[in-house]
């Protein structure tokens, strides 16, 4: 059997919860931020522009925010069962998020996968400055990773499985040979070859056939 690739989002699909918000609220704007994220999320606007909207009222927090935050991450039910039943089938396995690096880190660790992009947030003087650096990893560059780990790993594009919840994962399902929209915003179920409610592990029937 030919190999095959998982490439999950994170934020709201892996975890249950949305990471910038959890650092938002030690910054006093998560409320903002949620909106913000929701009307991402569901396509109403440009991803780079409202994450660095939402990134802005970050500035000033403390950077063992990082810490404090990977602590309080609860993974989505049936999360750590769908990468375990792929990880044994000898799949590949992979995040990509529009989150943050310095916690998606600690979170990819407690699955047992050691290949993810996400964001990384600028620190200064052991606080956030307010901004990204490098590449914002938006809809198009979730498509890019997945692409790159599929020809890393030597996995035809037919054989990737993308998952994902918001329109920002809505470039990797398009490219991915099967997707999968989890507990995901109306667009991206419209979009996705399969939908999935509740227990993430409910996927792995439905992608390993």
């Amino acid at each position: 059997m030919s190999r095959r690739l998982l490439v999950l989002d994170v934020d709201s699909t892996l975890i249950r919860q949305e990471v910038i918000e959890l650092i938002a609220a030690r910054a006093g704007t998560q409320r903002q931020v949620a909106e913000i994220t929701e009307r991402a999320m569901r396509g109403e606007l440009d991803f780079a522009e409202s994450l660095a909207e939402r990134v802005g009222t970050l500035r000033g927090v403390p950077d063992t925010v990082f810490a404090d935050v990977a602590a309080e991450v609860e993974l989505t039910p049936g999360a750590p069962e769908l990468v375990a039943s792929a990880q044994a089938a000898g799949w590949v396995v992979c995040l990509v998020s529009g989150g943050f690096e310095e916690v998606v880190s600690t979170i990819a660790a407690r699955v047992n996968i050691t290949r993810f992009v996400a964001n990384r947030l600028e620190v200064c003087d052991g606080a956030l400055t307010g901004r990204t650096v490098g590449p914002v990893i938006d809809r198009n560059a979730k498509a890019v990773a997945l692409k790159a780990f599929a020809a890393a790993e030597g996995v035809a594009i037919e054989d990737t499985v993308a998952i994902g919840d918001g329109a920002n994962d809505l470039g990797m399902m398009a490219v991915s040979g099967m997707s999968v929209a989890f507990q995901a915003k109306p667009v991206v179920r419209d979009a996705a070859d399969f939908a999935v409610e509740g227990n993430l592990a409910d996927a792995w029937p439905l992608i390993s056939r």
